[in-house]
């Protein structure tokens, strides 16, 4: 089965396909609950664990570990590394640009 795209006149409406996709994928990234609640955790904390994260979420190690990936994919958190741990905190800058961005398009 081939999908149809519609044909766009590029020189009227230049659209970045590519750009879109992962801006979607982004979008898709903060839209689960669990990743709502684990960025809501990392704000409050500023820096933290793995192991303190699926402590205070009541969720398993590998589950936390899997999503924290997934947020990290899409530039929502940062990670840093003191000597056997990983800390996780937000990038502030991402998540201010789509909250905006998220705004300006839902208007």
């Amino acid at each position: 089965m081939t999908m149809l795209i519609p044909q766009v006149n590029e020189d009227r409406y230049p659209i970045d396909y590519y750009n879109i996709l992962k801006a979607a994928l982004i979008l898709r990234a903060i839209n689960h609950k669990l990743r709502h609640h684990i960025i809501h955790v990392i704000d409050e904390s500023k820096s933290i664990n793995v192991t303190d994260l699926y402590i205070k979420l009541r969720v398993e190690q590998s589950v936390i570990s899997q999503h924290l990936a997934i947020l990290r994919k899409a530039g929502i958190v940062k990670s840093s590394r003191l000597g056997k741990q990983i800390f996780y905190s937000l990038n502030e800058e991402k998540i201010a640009l789509i909250e905006r961005l998220s705004k300006e398009l839902a208007a």
